[in-house]
């Protein structure tokens, strides 16, 4: 006696392509080390020390004559700051006014109007309860 078992019918794989990954890489960042002295540091018994000697010029000074005042002068670049912001600050006042002046005159008329309106109906009001 034999038992016959059917035998199933498999659909055939997918043919799936192959992937091949990349090792990933790492860009660890390299620097060059820093010498640090020691705070103890010595210049050597031969070695004459060289002093440094650094004259600072006088500022200018303005001489007043009628006075007999000296006035020091301000640097070029404190000067050159100062009168770049005042140009600034002039130039943005004067187009600002001229951009926002009629504006301001709109919603000044505007709000006249409203306050207007509500004097009436409260004159309106007030006489009508009498």
């Amino acid at each position: 006696m034999s038992i016959n078992l059917p035998t199933p019918r498999l659909p055939k794989p997918l043919d799936l392509p192959v992937i091949h990954l990349k090792e990933p890489k790492a860009l660890v960042p390299s620097y060059k080390p820093m010498v640090i002295p020691p705070a103890d540091l010595e210049a050597p018994e031969e070695v004459e020390k060289e002093e440094k000697t650094e004259e600072k010029p006088e500022p200018p000074k303005l001489k007043i004559p009628v006075i007999d005042i000296q006035m020091p002068l301000p640097e070029a670049a404190v000067v050159v700051t100062a009168v770049t912001t005042a140009v600034i600050a002039v130039a943005t006042t004067t187009v600002t006014q001229s951009l926002f002046e009629p504006i301001k005159k709109k919603v000044q008329k505007q709000l006249q109007s409203k306050v207007d309106a509500w004097k009436k109906k409260r004159k309106e009001k007030i006489s009508s309860t009498s």
